[in-house]
């Protein structure tokens, strides 16, 4: 069984050899940026209607990377990324703001008193560029996610007990 890092290798290799950016293979597939990239490092799941389009832009993608990125993928990381500059940056910048955008949210949602959830699965991600009013380049994170109430679990409502009754 070939391991992940080799998978996730034999995978860039493909889209390096495409010379094409995750932004026009966008075009090609209709996908977000960043699900584009997930596929490529295996934290996300190929559709069999997408699977065409994916082999359309790149079509030096075999037969059997299109099947094992079609596996549902086992999401993990590597703890040590957070030494890479960029993304040192945004694990910082969501430890400063992260409780402020919680309050944020939670209140928006009429849910002050009942924490947030957000859904990581029903979860829309992307990176878009775009120039400041200073004329600089910014960078643009959109999170989209699913707004999920916490749930009370309670014994009575669960499926399981009723059904072994």
């Amino acid at each position: 069984m070939e391991s992940k890092a080799s998978l996730v290798n034999r995978l860039l290799a493909v889209k390096q050899k495409s010379c094409k950016t995750y932004g026009q293979i966008v075009v090609e597939t209709g996908l977000t940026n960043v699900y584009v990239a997930q596929l490529f490092r295996r934290q996300s799941q190929l559709k069999p209607a997408t699977a065409l389009k994916l082999k359309a832009a790149l079509p030096d993608l075999t037969d059997d990377l299109i099947q094992e990125m079609k596996t549902p993928p086992m999401r993990s990381y590597d703890p040590a990324i957070l030494n890479e500059p960029a993304l040192y940056r945004l694990n910082e910048a969501m430890m400063h703001f992260g409780e402020s955008i919680k309050d944020i949210i939670n209140e928006d949602f009429g849910e002050y008193r009942n924490p947030l959830l957000m859904s990581a699965i029903d979860f829309y991600c992307s990176v878009d560029k775009i120039k400041g009013v200073d004329g600089k380049d910014r960078v643009v994170l959109t999170f989209d996610g699913k707004y999920l109430p916490h749930s009370e679990m309670r014994s009575e409502d669960m499926m399981s007990r009723i059904r072994l009754q």
